[in-house]
């Protein structure tokens, strides 16, 4: 049942509507130049699991921020990984890479010592190649839709261009973290940026607040439905105006106190809950992750270096300010994330099934795997039904393994209706109209797409 499943939704385009990957590769159509670049030196998997077996991020490539030394020669870094694959046995790692090797590099022997310059020769030969260029694996995908992650003060000249001269749709999202997080080392900066780009005083709370509703309508402009917010928490939080205005001007004054910072970010998840009733772009949260853990790393390296670990999470009395604000309004998507899968039947599957605003996000980060998959439909479908979750988001930088995600995708979600049909929960007709809703279709809707 699972595989006769799977037949009907394996071709199928693909619809991402939210990741990570870089709107120039498709603006400039540029070759990627070569496989350690593509594929190792951006991923936080591999750096993690690598730094974890006491091997130096130095290296795989990875720059230190005092610009000191560091492996730049690519093909002893391929042959460095090569050597040490087998760490990722098991995980979705694997999958993923393999998936990339055997399906869009055509190579078939086993990535080891022994091939890894078969493989670099290989794979930096085609990467040359015109059928390699970004828009060419584009089609060749069978994307339909890609969402990319921008900052608030980006200018979009990317997606300009690619509006222009390609048909490919590439879209914006609005990630306005660093000029919400006050703790962030570019949140002075983001204000200044936001005054300069929309004429507002973005160092007054009336400012501010026009900044990024003018934003986030030259996002919408551009092609965006979806904003993003990465928060430690998901905590929400409404104040008068009186409170915002001082609030607001103490967390510009040195000596922060993170506490207010905290307020800070809680007040602003409900004010941009309220711009989405007005601009209709769908609002995503992600949180639950402390980020950057590693101090060490961190100092050295730089942000999203592999160092995030997920943490415990309480959702029902956080999001209180905000679904008392726009929670009952059907106008409103908010989708969301967690990397707390304790939450998914005490609470999250819960809220989801009772406000018409709410959706589930996907499994994410850690849980984006097949039996982190399979976890989150037995913790959530009973309660909050499949309509109430958005489909599959694979939110990666990793442009090439986005076929390999949506793939595993609908396999453990075709494995999932097929067991439902064993046991008489469903029927086999009902199994075949929600697996293409799994792939594609509540992506489409809950996106706005």
């Amino acid at each position: 049942m699972a595989r006769r499943l799977y037949s009907t939704v394996s071709a199928l385009p693909i619809v991402s509507p939210h990741g990570h990957t870089d709107p120039e590769w498709f603006a400039s159509n540029a070759a990627f130049t070569d496989p350690v670049s593509l594929l190792i030196t951006p991923d936080h998997y591999v750096l993690r699991m690598f730094y974890s077996q006491g091997i130096p991020m130095e290296s795989l490539g990875v720059a230190p921020l005092d610009g000191s030394a560091h492996e730049k020669d690519a093909r002893k870094i391929w042959r460095l990984f090569a050597s040490n694959f087998h760490l990722f046995r098991g995980t979705p790692s694997a999958i993923w890479m393999k998936h990339v090797f055997h399906e869009i590099f055509g190579l078939e022997k086993p990535l080891a010592s022994e091939t890894a310059d078969l493989y670099f020769d290989s794979m930096s030969e085609k990467l040359r190649s015109a059928a390699f260029a970004p828009r060419a694996l584009f089609e060749r995908f069978g994307i339909e839709v890609l969402a990319t992650t921008d900052a608030a003060t980006d200018s979009l000249e990317a997606h300009a261009k690619i509006k222009k001269d390609w048909t490919g749709r590439v879209i914006p999202t609005y990630r306005p973290d660093a000029a919400v997080d006050p703790e962030h080392e570019s949140f002075q900066w983001s204000l200044d940026e936001l005054t300069r780009l929309t004429g507002e005083d973005a160092r007054t709370w009336s400012g501010y607040l026009r900044a990024h509703a003018k934003r986030r309508l030259f996002f919408k402009s551009m092609g965006a439905t979806a904003t993003d917010h990465g928060h430690p928490s998901a905590l929400t939080f409404d104040l008068d105006r009186s409170q915002c205005e001082s609030l607001f001007g103490r967390i510009q004054k040195p000596n922060l106190d993170p506490n207010e910072a905290e307020l800070f970010r809680a007040l602003m998840l409900v004010k941009f809950a309220e711009m989405s009733l007005d601009d209709g772009l769908v609002m995503q949260i992600h949180a639950g992750s402390a980020r950057n853990h590693n101090g060490l790393v961190t100092r050295k390296f730089g942000r999203d270096k592999g160092a995030d670990i997920p943490i415990a999470m309480e959702y029902a009395r956080s999001l209180q300010a905000l679904l008392n604000r726009v929670g009952n309004d059907p106008r409103a998507t908010i989708i969301l994330f967690t990397l707390d899968e304790s939450t998914y039947a005490r609470e999250l599957a819960p809220l989801a099934g009772h406000y018409p605003a709410l959706r589930l996000g996907a499994p994410w980060w850690f849980h984006d795997s097949p039996e982190g998959m399979i976890r989150y439909r037995r913790r959530v479908t009973e309660t909050a039904g499949f309509a109430n979750t958005c489909g599959f988001v694979d939110d990666t930088r990793a442009f090439f393994s986005i076929p390999a995600r949506h793939d595993v995708s609908r396999r453990m979600d075709c494995r999932f209706l097929a067991e439902l049909v064993g046991e008489h929960r469903l029927t086999e007709t009902e199994a075949f109209e929600l697996a293409p809703e799994l792939a594609i279709g509540l992506a489409r809707k809950a996106y706005k797409l």
